[in-house]
């Protein structure tokens, strides 16, 4: 009788040692890819986000950048990312060891006169320092930036073209001073002479170019002064009436930014139905429902072709904006029935619906801008306070 052999034994073994080769396998590589982060510092850290999106670009009652700090030094090897942080929030980014939680939101808005267990935000500011967490708000300065929030929410439109709604002014002047004087001074006047003494003023540059005037020879000045000499100018002029009654002040202005601002007035290559148009936007924010207010004399057929949004809370950008829908988180009431009257339709999604799914956009933008240095998650906890049952 021929022997029987059983496999079953040699069968096992092979089946452990494919099983701790693949585990091996995914430790080695849970520790190539461990490994290949680093930390950063935070204040190196703060300097990279700043130049990936300015904080200048934010709204002046807005409170934002660095609100927590622990201790220096701190370093970072995982960014935390939430809209809204909560207490739950909160609880989660400690269980996943974040250094550091950049909420779009502000946790601390209004100052705070202590910092006590009482309140839910004194609260966050107690677990952030204890656990050496910082704290990290961008807000309007991302709803601004030409990769931020108001143009992640344009791409669940179609296929346009957006401009800003109210576009930023870059943070600094293009030349020194905030104001500029020009006036003229004929050759009986010594220019050189009026030119040196104005040079004398700290703040003042000046520029002299010929001109004529009523067949005579001139030397024609434009100075560039800050607002503290712009005073001391007007006072040396005053000195010399002929100087005095020629001058011209103009007030400098920042230049416009084309593609950073509030809001976004975004132009369809071709009109669609408004139902398509809802249609579209709850798919881009995954939600099964919005709220809508027909304009005045439109129907779900109504073609829509330019649509002003603005993530959030739309209602001082989007007013007096000519489009035929407007798309944002949350309107007054009577906002609403104001562009409504105008045969505006507008469509709402609650606050942080509009925000939110930008975070995944966000996480891998930062990966590349931080050349994969720390570790970046997204929150899992984090989600609108509001819901429709």
């Amino acid at each position: 009788m021929a022997p029987r052999y059983s496999v079953l034994p040699d069968f096992c073994m092979l089946s452990s040692r494919v099983r701790l080769v693949a585990t091996t396998a995914r430790l080695v590589h849970s520790l190539i890819y461990s490994s290949s982060r680093s930390f950063m510092d935070l204040k190196a850290l703060l300097s990279s986000l700043n130049d990936f999106a300015s904080l200048s670009f934010a709204e002046s009652w807005d409170n934002v950048g660095l609100l927590v700090e622990p201790s220096p030094p701190h370093t970072v090897n995982t960014l935390f990312l939430t809209n809204d942080l909560t207490e739950e929030v909160m609880e989660e980014a400690l269980q996943k060891k974040a250094d550091l939680i950049l909420s779009y939101h502000p946790p601390i808005f209004r100052p705070m006169k202590r910092i006590t267990w009482k309140t839910w935000k004194e609260r966050l500011v107690i677990r952030a320092l204890e656990n050496r967490v910082g704290i990290y708000s961008p807000h309007t300065a991302y709803d601004a930036a030409p990769q931020g929030v108001n143009n992640w929410l344009a791409k669940g439109l179609g296929v346009c073209t957006s401009r800003p709604i109210h576009p930023s002014k870059a943070p600094d002047y293009p030349t020194e001073g905030t104001h500029r004087v020009e006036f003229s001074v004929t050759h009986t006047q010594d220019p050189d002479k009026v030119i040196s003494a104005l040079k004398e003023i700290a703040g003042v540059s000046v520029t002299s170019f010929s001109a004529r005037t009523d067949d005579e020879e001139q030397t024609r000045l434009s100075l560039n002064c800050t607002q503290q000499a712009l005073m001391q100018v007007v006072a040396f002029l005053s000195q010399n009436r002929q100087f005095y009654q020629k001058t011209e002040i103009l007030s400098l202005e920042k230049p416009l930014l084309l593609y950073t601002g509030m809001g976004r007035l975004c132009t369809l290559d071709e009109s669609v139905s408004l139902e398509t148009m809802i249609e579209r936007i709850k798919s881009h924010l995954k939600l099964s429902h919005v709220r809508l207010a027909l304009g005045i004399g439109k129907t779900l057929e109504s073609p829509v072709k330019v649509v002003a949004l603005c993530a959030g809370s739309g209602s001082s950008v989007l007013q007096g904006t000519d489009a035929d829908l407007y798309l944002t988180g949350e309107m007054s009431h009577h906002d609403v029935l104001d562009a409504a009257s105008q045969g505006i339709s507008v469509i709402l999604c609650e606050h942080s619906n509009t925000e939110r799914g930008f975070l995944s956009d966000l996480r891998d933008m930062l990966d590349a801008h931080l050349e994969n240095k720390i570790n970046i998650i997204l929150s899992e906890t984090d989600r609108d306070p509001l819901h429709v049952i």
